[in-house]
């Protein structure tokens, strides 16, 4: 068996690190890639600029292996675009001679198995190797050693429904509905001119169509837009704004911000949408607030950005330890839980985290994170370093995990009102991966600070 690959599965920024990694270790990889090129989820959001400069975008096996073919790395503080990311990173890294022998593009990856072994069967599992029904074109089966679940969350986008299952009547306004980022100022312009729209969400995606579409209301003064989030507070919306070490990141919020206190954007809150039904040629969105029922005004658009969940189908056969909650692994869920975290202390993580009870199948990047949100690429660069190493069996370096990723400014409150622990004030003995800055980070000796906001 350790002459067959590791199967990667997912070629967008983190898949790609993988390979990079195992490439750098001598250990034989395969990468499948489910769209004409690598990046397809990427390319989706192209439009969209990131609130991380490139300089927490790159990977280091990645750049190594770009800099021997002559790649003139981006400026470190500049932002990238989606579109950028791909242009100036992902297809030149994808183009090199190292990385384009094991790729494969539209190669769909519909279940992983163990070969002879259902998930009910224990003895002797972890010496039969993988199972990967692939698809491209027609069916086949490729067997790997191991395997890396790089996947993402993107194509499947949470629905409308507050309760995480789709709104009463969202299919039959389906083609009225977008998920996720639309490009409101390019592509889609035509579609929200003169509409009434409603943005579901309180993230990151959210804000982003939010001043798109406050950018196109200012040619168009027929737009009308409504913003509703289930919370009751607007704060944490608002992200930590100067408080936040991405400055883009607090800048999205502080924007946001301004933006409903101008009364550009109706803004409501504590509202749990349930139902959608027909209002003369709009849709009217019905739901909960406050405990009682309440109708939003009718929209003639929706744009829901509630997040992404992961793939779960794709593994059925393969045995998995899962956060209830967040569908992460297990080990990583208390570490990453919006309900607790809201900017505080994720400790870096590795392999270990990662792996599931199927020996060596581990998932990286986005999808690690289960329903959790706000990921940066530098957790999964470096989740995928120490996949690498322990498959390599490098036990030192995969253990010795290290990530220092900038703070939100976004703070928790603590049982008895206090501030968290990411607020400034020290953290508490116990918690060495909250930092004010990388450089109080390596004076502490802290090894990672976390990034949910």
């Amino acid at each position: 068996m350790e002459n067959l690959p590791v199967a990667i599965i997912g070629g967008g920024p983190v898949g790609l690190a993988a390979a990079a990694h195992l490439i750098s270790r001598g250990v034989p990889a395969k990468l499948y890639e489910s769209a004409e090129t690598v990046g397809g989820n990427v390319r989706e959001w192209g439009h969209v600029r990131l609130f991380s400069p490139w300089r927490y975008n790159t990977d280091p096996a990645s750049r190594d292996i770009l800099k021997r073919h002559g790649w003139q790395e981006p400026p470190g503080d500049v932002l990238p675009t989606g579109n950028d990311l791909f242009d100036a990173y992902l297809k030149p890294l994808s183009q090199t001679p190292e990385l384009s022998a094991l790729i494969e593009t539209k190669a769909k990856v519909r279940s992983v198995a163990r070969r002879g072994s259902g998930k009910t069967l224990s003895r002797g599992r972890g010496r039969n190797p993988f199972s990967l029904v692939v698809e491209n074109g027609a069916t086949r089966i490729d067997l790997a050693r191991a395997v890396i679940d790089a996947s993402g969350t993107w194509q499947n986008q949470n629905p409308l429904g507050a309760s995480g299952v789709d709104a009463a009547g969202e299919d039959a306004f389906a083609g009225r509905i977008a998920y996720g980022i639309p490009d409101v100022l390019g592509a889609a312009r035509d579609t929200y001119r003169a509409q009434r729209v409603l943005v579901v969400g309180s993230g990151h995606s959210a804000a982003n169509v939010l001043l798109d579409l406050a950018r196109l209301a200012e040619s168009d003064g027929k737009i009308e837009i409504t913003w509703s989030v289930r919370t009751d507070s607007p704060e944490r919306a608002f992200g930590g704004g100067s408080a936040d070490q991405l400055e883009a990141r607090g800048k999205l919020g502080t924007d946001l911000r301004n933006l409903v206190e101008s009364g550009r954007v109706r803004f409501v809150t504590g509202f749990a949408a349930e139902r959608l039904d027909a209002d003369g040629d709009g849709i009217r969105v019905s739901g909960l607030a406050g405990g009682r029922e309440v109708a939003l005004p009718a929209v003639d658009r929706i744009v829901v950005a509630t997040g992404q969940r992961p793939d779960l189908d794709l593994t059925r056969e393969i045995r998995l330890d899962l956060d209830p909650a967040l569908e992460s692994t297990r080990a990583l869920g208390p570490l990453i839980d919006p309900n607790v975290h809201s900017c505080g202390s994720v400790p870096p993580h590795g392999y270990k985290e990662l792996a599931h009870p199927e020996p060596d199948y581990f998932v990286a990047g986005v999808k690690s994170y289960g329903r959790a949100p706000t990921f940066l690429l530098a957790t999964g660069y470096e989740q995928v370093r120490s996949i690498a190493a322990h498959i390599a069996g490098d036990e030192k370096a995969a253990s010795e995990v290290h990530l220092v990723l900038p703070e939100t400014g976004v703070c928790t409150t603590g049982p008895s009102g206090q501030a968290g622990e990411c607020c400034g004030g020290p953290a508490p003995a116990q918690v060495d991966a909250c930092c004010a800055d990388d450089a109080t980070a390596k004076s502490q000796g802290a090894k990672g600070c976390g990034c949910h906001g």
